[in-house]
């Protein structure tokens, strides 16, 4: 018998989302996690980098993914990836935001502007075939802004630590799926911040990596081919 997770009918489309590994320091550098509530409908329990799908406000912006990229990491983390934003003007935002303003709608009243050049798209993820919710996650490489503090959400955020890839890695204190930590090894291995970045924008083609599950004598496995 399947686990519930998977879906024995036709495959379901799957949503275009984005997820932004928040980069703080340069030599070292860290990244930004948040610890997901125990009854998350995504990766409950375990520790992820800010993000989730498209939603309709994101699509007044040309670039929808880039702008749910902007409006997930603020809403997760409070952090505003926008031209001149501080503190204060996040403060704004998200009183605007709570008292009902679409996010985009809110940044305009502000005049705030998205960063998307601040945003370095390095790899696709698509989430197994065999799935009953399926991703379609664009990961993004973002500087921590000057002037901002961490604030997550609560609700949707339950912790949140800045690491360094290898200490996520090997704590046995941090429970990550199967893509965080995949992705996680992809950058662990940057001298520094610089070189992280400058591996992304020498990037002209973002493989899309389209893991599958399969089935084996210890139980469902997820392969990559």
């Amino acid at each position: 018998m399947p686990p519930a997770a998977i879906n024995e009918g036709p495959p379901v489309a799957p949503r275009p989302s984005a997820t932004v590994l928040l980069v703080r320091g340069d030599d070292p550098w860290e990244l930004l996690m948040v610890h997901r509530p125990g009854g998350a409908d995504f990766a409950p329990g375990a520790y992820v980098f800010p993000g989730g799908t498209v939603h309709s406000d994101d699509l007044m912006f040309e670039d929808e993914l880039r702008a749910a990229a902007v409006r997930e990491l603020f809403e997760e983390a409070g952090i505003l990836l926008a031209q001149g934003a501080r503190d204060p003007e996040c403060a704004k935002v998200r009183e605007l935001v709570e008292g009902g303003a679409p996010f985009g709608r809110a940044l305009g009243e502000l005049g705030l502007k998205p960063d998307f050049e601040g945003l370095a798209m390095f790899a696709r993820w698509v989430t197994p075939a065999q799935l009953r919710r399926r991703f379609d996650a664009r990961f993004y490489l973002a500087r921590m802004p000057k002037g901002q503090t961490v604030r997550p959400q609560p609700g949707e955020v339950t912790d949140w630590l800045w690491i360094a890839p290898s200490r996520a890695l090997s704590s046995p204190k941090i429970t990550l799926v199967y893509a965080t930590r995949v992705v996680l090894e992809s950058v662990a291995d940057a001298p520094d911040a610089a070189t992280l970045f400058a591996r992304a924008a020498e990037l002209k083609d973002i493989p899309i990596v389209e893991p599958r599950i399969v089935q084996t004598a210890s139980g469902w496995e997820i392969v990559r081919d």
